[in-house]
């Protein structure tokens, strides 16, 4: 079976153009570009989803940039992951990046500790905040929320970068009580700065 190169390329809004990216990749024969003007954060990208059903061992998929393809670190190796089990190579212009080449998979590896480093900082400032919320009074007179929604909500926002919209729909807590738990955590990541810089 001959195989084929897919290009995906992607801009965040409507108004971005996607010329640059597209040239480049047409410079390398791709067999079909699919696009997308949507912003990373969203977690149903419709031409990416018809890409990852079309590849077959041996194909490949060719972005210009990690960015284009993953919307976080975590993201990124996730669906460099699922087209490596599928046995598709993945191709990044820009980093020079080869999932099947050595220094792919070591780059691979690097991330993948990178991630985890950034999801335990994640929780860890998430616990001080809401502790340090608490310790001052400003949680409390309102209805008890469920303090592992809470900390599921904040991960899925600083980790994962997902919007609130969906964060409120996974998680079943409303905007305003999202919003509220994300401004104490930042409160305290400034106090923590400021606390840090006295002498």
């Amino acid at each position: 079976m001959t195989e084929k190169i897919y290009g995906y390329a992607r801009v965040s809004t409507r108004q971005q153009d996607l010329a640059r990216q597209l040239d480049l990749l047409d410079g390398y024969g791709c067999h079909k570009i699919y696009t997308e003007k949507i912003s990373g954060a969203h977690t149903n990208r419709a031409e990416l989803n018809k890409l990852k059903k079309r590849v077959k061992a041996s194909d490949q998929v060719l972005i210009e940039s990690f960015s284009r393809l993953g919307r976080s670190t975590k993201d990124l190796i996730d669906l460099v992951s699922f087209f490596e089990e599928k046995g598709v190579k993945v191709i990044s212009i820009k980093e020079n990046f080869d999932t099947q080449t050595p220094q792919g998979k070591l780059m691979m590896t690097v991330f993948q500790a990178f991630s985890q480093f950034e999801r335990d900082i994640i929780v860890e400032r998430t616990r001080e905040g809401l502790d340090s919320a608490r310790a001052r009074g400003k949680i409390g007179g309102r209805p008890r929320v469920d303090q592992q929604l809470v900390q599921q909500a904040v991960t899925m926002y600083y980790e994962q970068a997902y919007p609130v919209d969906v964060i409120c729909e996974r998680t079943g807590l409303k905007k305003a009580t999202v919003y509220r738990y994300l401004q104490e955590v930042k409160k305290q990541e400034a106090f923590t700065t400021i606390e840090h810089a006295l002498p």
